[in-house]
C-alpha cells in the first residue's frame, strides 16, 4: 500500500508538472494533432484497404485466406497510425524541447488502445480473447503508465522454493502464460495436422493413424521442451525424471508399456485398423471405431462399446472379417422332405438367392449344397458372398431365408417337420 501510495503521488506530481510546463503542453497538442490526423487518414484509407483485401466470395485458395485473415486487423489501423505519427514527431519534440516524456506517454497510450481494439474486435471468443483480456491488457496498462519495469522487478525479486529448485514469481507467471499459449498452439497445430493427414487418400488408414500420433507426440514434446527452456529449468532434471519414469515402467507399468508398444506395432503393420470388423479369441467382436495408445474400441451391432487392450491384438488370435475390404461368405441352412426331387432344389435356390441385390457373383455366386440326410428331412445349405459384414443378427441371413422359403413354396416343395410313429402294445381288444 505504501508503494502504491508513492506511485500515485508521483503520478500526481508528474501530471501537475505537465500542466504547468509549456513544453509538456506543446507535446499534448502534438498528441491531439497526431490522433486527429490518424483518424482522418483512417477514414480515408479504411474503405480502400477493405476493397483491396476483400477477395471474391467463392475464392478458397491460400492467397484469398491470407487476405481474409489480414482484413480482420483493420480495426487496429487508427491506433497504429496514431502511434506511427506520434513516433515520427517524437524526434522533433526532443530536438526542440530537449524532452519527450509526454509524447512517449502518448505513444504507450496508443499502444494500449491498439491492444484494446485487438482484444475486443479481432481476437475470436475463447482462449485467445481470455488471454488478451486478463494478460495482454493488464501488461499494456502497466506499460502505459510506466509501472511495468517496477512491477517486473518486484516479481523478479520474489523467490519461490520447491525443494532444491528456486523460481522467481516472475518466472512462474511467465511459465504459466507461456505454457498456456504453447499447449493451446500445440492443440491447434495437432488438430490441423490431423485434418491434413486424414485428407491424404494415398495413405492407408493405419499409416494415417500412426502419422497422426507421431505428429501429436512431436508437437507436444517440442512444446514441453520449449516451456522448460522458457522457465529456465535445466533439462538434465528432465533426464533424471525420464530415468525415474523408466524405472517405474519397468516395475509397475509393464502392461501399459506393453499396450503402448502393441499399439505402435498395430499401426505399423496395418493388419487391423479403424473400420475393420474383428473377432477375438475371448469372444469380443465388433467394428473398430477408435485406436488409442492403450486400447482399441470396438462397437458391437447393438451399439455397445468394448475397450480391448492393444496387447490382445498381438498375443491372441484375431479374425478380421473386413481386412482390405474383402468380401465375406455366409451360409443359410434349410431342409426339404424326402418326397422332394432333390435334384431340382439347387437350381431353384441358387436362382432365388442370386436375385437378392446384396449377393455377389464374384468371387463366386450362390452355391446350394446337399449336407446330409436327417431323420425326417434332407438337409441343404446355400452359400453366398456379400460385400459387407453380417455384424447384426439376420442382417443378411434373414432376407436369404425368406428367399429360400418363398422359392420352395412357389415350386411346391414341402418344408418337413418331425414325424413320429407311436406303437401301442397290449391295448384293449388288441
Amino acid at each position: 500500500m505504501d508503494q502504491l501510495q508513492a506511485w500515485l503521488q508521483e503520478a500526481g506530481n508528474t501530471a501537475l508538472g505537465w500542466l504547468t510546463s509549456p513544453a509538456a503542453l506543446s507535446q499534448l497538442g502534438l498528441l491531439v494533432v497526431a490522433y486527429l490526423a490518424a483518424r482522418l487518414l483512417s477514414r480515408r484509407f479504411s474503405p480502400v484497404i477493405e476493397r483491396t483485401l476483400t477477395p471474391k466470395a467463392e475464392s478458397t485458395h491460400i492467397l484469398a485466406r491470407l487476405r481474409r485473415f489480414a482484413l480482420q486487423f483493420l480495426p487496429l489501423l487508427l491506433p497504429l497510425l496514431a502511434y506511427a505519427l506520434t513516433a515520427a514527431g517524437e524526434g522533433l519534440t526532443r530536438t526542440l524541447f530537449d524532452q519527450g516524456e509526454v509524447i512517449a506517454f502518448g505513444k504507450r497510450v496508443f499502444l494500449l488502445l491498439a491492444a484494446v481494439a485487438l482484444v475486443r474486435k479481432v481476437l475470436p471468443p475463447g482462449f485467445l480473447k481470455l488471454m488478451g483480456r486478463y494478460v495482454l491488457l493488464p501488461v499494456m496498462a502497466l506499460h502505459a503508465v510506466g509501472l511495468l519495469d517496477d512491477a517486473t522487478a518486484q516479481l523478479n525479486a520474489a523467490q519461490v522454493n520447491l525443494g532444491n529448485i528456486q523460481f522467481t514469481a516472475l518466472s512462474l507467471i511467465r511459465g504459466a502464460i507461456a505454457g498456456a499459449l504453447l499447449f493451446w498452439l500445440g492443440a491447434w497445430s495437432n488438430r490441423h495436422s490431423a485434418g491434413y493427414i486424414k485428407a491424404q487418400p494415398d495413405l492407408r488408414p493405419a499409416t494415417r493413424e500412426l502419422a497422426i500420433k507421431a505428429s501429436e507426440v512431436a508437437i507436444f514434446g517440442a512444446a514441453f521442451l520449449l516451456l522448460m527452456s522458457i522457465m529456465g529449468i535445466d533439462l538434465t532434471a528432465v533426464a533424471v525424471l525420464g530415468g525415474a519414469l523408466g524405472v517405474g515402467i519397468g516395475l509397475g507399468l509393464q502392461q501399459i508399456a506393453a499396450n503402448f508398444v502393441s499399439g505402435i506395432i498395430l499401426l505399423l503393420e496395418g493388419q487391423t485398423t479403424v473400420g475393420d470388423y474383428v473377432e477375438l479369441d475371448g469372444g469380443e467382436k465388433g467394428t473398430i471405431v477408435k485406436m488409442t495408445a492403450r486400447a482399441c474400441v470396438l462397437e458391437t451391432f447393438d451399439g455397445k462399446w468394448i475397450v480391448v487392450p492393444n496387447e490382445h491384438f498381438i498375443t491372441t488370435r484375431v479374425v478380421n472379417y473386413s481386412d482390405q475390404g474383402s468380401a465375406n461368405r455366409y451360409e443359410a441352412l434349410f431342409s426339404v422332405s424326402y418326397e422332394t426331387d432333390i435334384n431340382l432344389v439347387p437350381g431353384i435356390i441358387e436362382a432365388a438367392v442370386a436375385k437378392l441385390p446384396f449377393v455377389l457373383t464374384e468371387p463366386d455366386g450362390p452355391d446350394c449344397e446337399l449336407r446330409g440326410f436327417g431323420e425326417s428331412s434332407v438337409d441343404f445349405a446355400v452359400e453366398y458372398w456379400v460385400a459387407g459384414i453380417d455384424d447384426g443378427k439376420n442382417k443378411y441371413g434373414s432376407p436369404v431365408l425368406f428367399a429360400v422359403w418363398n422359392a420352395l413354396k412357389e415350386a411346391g416343395i414341402e418344408m418337413p417337420y418331425p414325424h413320429r410313429v407311436v406303437e401301442l402294445r397290449n391295448a384293449p381288444g388288441g
